[in-house]
């Protein structure tokens, strides 16, 4: 049996199920974790979020 990838709907629900559960618990780490989970569902395969800005400075 071949293994499928995730989808964005089931990354979704795995990032709040942490997140609630780090809520409930008081676990920051967990609650950080599922929001972050959350939050990168909708970026592309090998795809991460930008850092602070571009590195440009505008003076």
């Amino acid at each position: 049996m071949t293994e499928r990838a995730p989808t964005t709907s089931t990354e979704q629900v795995k990032g709040s199920v942490k997140e609630a559960i780090g809520k409930l618990t008081g676990d920051v780490r967990a609650e950080a974790e599922g929001r972050r989970q959350k939050g990168e569902t909708g970026l592309p395969q090998g795809a991460s979020k930008p850092s602070q800005g571009t590195g440009l400075r505008k003076d």
